[in-house]
């Protein structure tokens, strides 16, 4: 079985593109078979790996029933993606039958066992495509920058996952907070960290120990179609993630034995 992590918070631009490209490239460089599933109608994660989600089936198409899921899985280079674009904007209002809490869950059903680790990116918003991603997740990771804005909407997403885990997937754990754009010189950085701190011990989980320092590699590696590893092999970034995919698989039960590519 694979290991099901969507990044999620309710407040953009706190680089949950950024944290699930990283990590689905850091899972690959490992030797995993990763899939990323871009679920944010700005398809920037698809982006990030090179595809042109404007002339690719996507998400949307899978969601809806109208389009295979073998043929809407991209191959780009060690990992797959499942794209998305503006049309999946409309999902809030399509998906409207009983049961669109399952649509993505069930799409996968058929494929998830092909890899180790499946990654999603999630919209900055608690909508019906938020609510799929964490009804298919087995964890979520919560990134955020050191603001209060950042920290304040976190709140909200608690609220939502709980009810998530409620009805809809018991097994869903928060794995942690992320702190990116980190920088631990600022006051406010270390007086939001202490904040996050606390909200963690409310969720039930914890900030994760590897903070995520600034630097231009993150935005710049995506122009590029290559991940911030290849794009700046020794830029701080690069190493804070690898950091991160090191620590995500030292947590208890994250690590599986890895399928032949």
């Amino acid at each position: 079985m694979p290991k099901i992590i969507a990044i999620t918070n309710q407040k953009g631009g706190v680089g949950k593109t950024a944290t699930a490209s990283a990590l689905v490239s850091g899972f690959a460089e490992k030797g995993y078979k990763v899939l990323a599933i871009d679920m944010d109608p700005q398809g920037n994660l698809g982006f990030c790996f090179g595809v042109d989600p404007e002339n690719a089936l996507t998400v949307y198409e899978l969601m809806k029933g109208t389009a295979n899921i073998h043929k809407v899985i991209v191959h780009k280079g060690d990992v797959d993606v499942i794209p998305a674009n503006i049309l999946l904007s409309s999902g809030e209002h399509e998906f409207s039958n009983f049961g669109r809490e399952f649509l993505l869950k069930k799409s996968l059903a058929t494929i998830k066992d092909n890899y180790d680790y499946i990654v999603i990116d999630t919209p900055p918003a608690l909508n019906v495509l938020t609510v799929n991603a964490f009804v298919t997740a087995d964890y979520l990771i919560v990134p955020m920058i050191p603001e209060i804005l950042s920290l304040m909407g976190i709140s909200q997403l608690t609220e939502t996952a709980n009810l998530v885990k409620s009805v809809y997937n018991p097994n869903m754990e928060v794995l942690g907070i992320l702190l990116n754009k980190y920088d631990g010189r600022r006051l406010l950085t270390r007086e939001v960290e202490e904040m996050a701190n606390q909200v963690a011990v409310e969720m039930n989980t914890k900030v994760l120990r590897t903070r995520i320092r600034n630097s231009v590699a993150v935005a710049e590696a995506p122009a590029h179609g290559i991940s911030v590893y290849e794009y700046s092999p020794k830029s701080n970034a690069t190493k804070d993630y690898r950091a991160l995919v090191d620590e995500i698989l030292s947590q208890k039960g994250m690590k599986v034995n890895a399928k032949k590519k």
